[in-house]
């Protein structure tokens, strides 16, 4: 039985996301497949697709290793982000479904009655779901996988600090919703861009420098899930 590509490439990439294999470490074809119970094509074809991405590179002599992306680099996700987000939200106004409005409108909902209880992991999960359904509204493929990957990296390369006002980026959210639902897309953008600058604040390099290396996670969370896959 063959598990695709994709299965074993998003359980590799949520374990380096995670912490699981260490920036610079090796992954080996032969351990990987061991590792997700598969065999080495589709281990193979996940890295070049990670390498693609930017997760992993390949150097002579050592073979695949996880990236390790300099502190201007990440920098630069984040400004990426901050501009293409707004961009995603003026299109959303234009294109978005009455079912992407169900949706972000719920997790509205959702989010402000989490923030009124204080369950940040919660919030997080929910914000996570939010901005993707927005990416989605966008009706653009290329847009919406060029932000799930920012979304990504962002999220392994930086630790974000829980916002002192939760119900407060929740009102944003609404605000967002609120003008893509209008088809107003110069407010959407507008409201998008002052969310994204607002949450860039909170981030936190997790391996500043080149010598610190943080103590990760190194279980992994995210098995490859073989059920019901078929020939």
């Amino acid at each position: 039985m063959r598990i695709p590509a994709h299965s074993v490439c998003t359980a590799i990439r949520d374990d380096i996301v995670s912490g699981v294999y260490e920036r610079g470490g090796r992954l080996t074809e032969e351990l990987l497949a061991r590792r997700y119970g598969v065999s080495r094509v589709p281990v193979r074809e996940a890295l070049r697709t990670l390498e693609a991405e930017g997760f992993v590179v390949t150097r002579r002599h050592a073979g695949a290793c996880v990236a390790e992306p300099s502190e201007q680099e990440a920098g630069d996700l984040l400004e990426m982000r901050m501009l293409l987000e707004p961009l995603g939200a003026a299109r959303a106004a234009q294109r978005r479904t009455e079912a992407h409005l169900k949706v972000l409108r719920g997790l509205v909902r959702l989010g402000q009655e989490r923030a009124r209880r204080g369950n940040s992991e919660d919030l997080r999960s929910l914000g996570g779901w939010f901005h993707e359904t927005l990416a989605q509204a966008s009706g653009s493929a290329s847009l919406t996988s060029m932000l799930t990957q920012l979304r990504h990296k962002i999220a392994w390369m930086y630790s974000v600090e829980a916002p002192l006002d939760p119900a407060e980026s929740w009102v944003e959210h609404g605000a967002i919703v609120d003008a893509v639902a209008r088809g107003d897309s110069d407010r959407a953008r507008s409201a998008t861009a002052l969310h994204a600058e607002r949450s860039a604040t909170a981030h936190r390099l997790r391996f500043p420098g080149t010598g610190d290396r943080a103590e990760r996670v190194r279980t992994s969370q995210h098995p490859v899930n073989t059920a019901g896959l078929r020939n």
